[in-house]
């Protein structure tokens, strides 16, 4: 509280006549159109929202940094790596499909978006709670998010659409068994894992070159909600989540997360008995086990949420020098969608926005343009004489890529590998991670989910899928569902 009474302006920051009453004549009216302010305090506030994301609309955040405490430079020369570098952060989580104030607790992934502010610009990692994901190529993904969001018809949620989706897609097994178990509802965001779930490419200073998954694990430990703590809390605090990472930051309860990766040598991606680009699939850490890096630390909420959390745009196109991408088609296709959609929504000039802005220095040939206010000046363009910027490949490198020669340009699925299999890892989480009351939890889950619309012929192709992952679990969805 303060004793200072400061003066009401408008946007333009002029002084305001009156905070309750329009410029009319007489104090019966009509109202006048040279009212600006109250004009100026309608049109506002008829564009308070911004469209909301299509995906991942329902989220929150917090400032933060990471640091490295490990020797990695044998693995990749990007800056934030270097052992003993602090590099400060942002971090969004979110569900998937459901729209802005949707409950929190629902069954459902968890968006994990992280914006590291490097001394090369931004790197942005758009990962989730799951090392997976139900689809691996992005011409499957607008049509899986359509499955999972309301009918054109009713605009109604629809269980028998996911599960038509599911059913027809069997790549989704390992993730649908992921979102059924217990990790289908966190207990909170500080208690669950990340994962960037793609693959990049990381070069070392020699120019060796390996493929490589992040895994942010949490230092609570992970921890889940049942259905019905999930159900409950929905129904009597939907913001949960939100709640709870506010209030931990604001004890000084800061989460933390230990990041490690796994690091495949670039020619053992060749002939590795399953696609490591594969979306849909896992590394084996007995193939290739962690390999610790540093940590996260989120320490700062928000002072505004619109400006900071609404407004955080995550691009997987970010990548600074010494990390590139991988030829996982879900991550290529990411790479146009994700500021493509930043442009829509908020602008064509968002990486201008504080919560955006790299804190290394910008030097473009970009101009112009809706609420642009860092206007390069000239020379706007390239190449040029006088003293523009220019790109340095001789001292950041060039593009970091793979090699591809001689293949036809086609529409097809990854190249075979020997073990590629949909329902294998599923059948592995099942038998070999989950124990017996996991797997009860998991039968229940699906059971209650299916049961709530899910309808022929989808219905029959559910228990086959289930089958297909283990007989066993198979058997009894059906039998619990048909029980119902």
């Amino acid at each position: 509280m303060t004793d200072e009474v400061r003066p009401t302006t408008t946007d333009a920051g002029i002084p305001a006549a009156s905070d309750e009453f329009s410029l009319t004549v007489g104090p019966n009216g009509p109202a006048l159109l040279q009212d600006h302010y109250l004009i100026q305090k309608m049109a506002q506030f008829n564009r308070e929202r911004v469209p909301e994301r299509v995906v991942h609309a329902n989220g929150g955040g917090a400032h933060g940094f990471f640091q490295t405490t490990e020797d990695v430079t044998e693995l990749t020369r990007a800056d934030l790596f270097r052992p003993g570098e602090r590099t400060d952060m942002f971090a969004r989580f979110s569900t998937v499909a459901g729209e802005s104030g949707t409950p929190d607790t629902w069954r459902d992934p968890r968006g994990f978006a992280l914006k590291f502010y490097t001394r090369h610009g931004n790197y942005d990692m758009v990962g989730n709670n799951t090392p997976i994901f139900f689809v691996r190529d992005a011409q499957k993904f607008q049509d899986f998010i359509h499955s999972q969001k309301r009918r054109a018809d009713t605009h109604f949620r629809d269980h028998n659409m996911q599960w038509d989706f599911w059913t027809l897609s069997p790549e989704s097994a390992h993730m649908v068994t992921w979102l059924m178990g217990d990790r289908g509802i966190p207990r909170t965001w500080r208690q669950m894992n990340g994962y960037s779930s793609h693959t990049y490419l990381w070069e070392n200073a020699g120019g060796e070159r390996h493929w490589v998954k992040y895994h942010f694990k949490t230092d609570l430990g992970v921890a889940h909600l049942t259905q019905d703590e999930g159900d409950l809390l929905a129904g009597t605090d939907g913001d949960y989540h939100k709640r709870d990472l506010a209030n931990a930051i604001r004890k000084g309860e800061d989460p933390s997360w230990t990041l490690y990766v796994q690091a495949m040598p670039y020619e053992d991606a060749a002939d590795y008995r399953f696609n490591p680009f594969d979306l849909t699939k896992v590394w084996p850490h007995g193939d290739y086990p962690l390999i610790k890096v540093g940590r996260m630390v989120l320490d700062r909420n928000p002072d505004n949420y619109f400006a900071e959390v609404e407004q955080a745009a995550f691009e997987p196109a970010n990548m600074v020098p010494g990390i590139g991408p991988s030829p996982d088609k879900m991550l290529l296709g990411r790479l146009f969608s994700y500021p493509d959609t930043h442009r829509y929504r908020i602008g064509p000039n968002y990486q201008q926005l504080p919560v955006n802005k790299p804190r290394s220095e910008v030097n473009t040939y970009n101009r112009d343009g809706a609420m642009r206010y860092e206007n390069p000046g000239d020379p706007t363009y390239a190449p040029n004489s006088y003293g523009g910027p220019r790109a340095m490949p001789e001292i950041y490198g060039k593009d970091l890529a793979w090699y591809v020669e001689g293949d036809e340009i086609v529409r097809s699925a990854y190249q075979p590998h020997r073990e590629d299999n949909d329902f294998v890892q599923a059948n592995t989480q099942v038998n070999k991670v989950l124990d017996d009351a996991a797997r009860d939890r998991l039968v229940s889950n699906i059971v209650g989910h299916v049961s709530k619309g899910v309808e022929e012929p989808v219905l029959s192709r559910v228990f086959e899928y289930w089958r297909s992952v283990d007989k066993s679990i198979g058997d009894r969805v059906e039998q619990g569902v048909l029980r119902r």
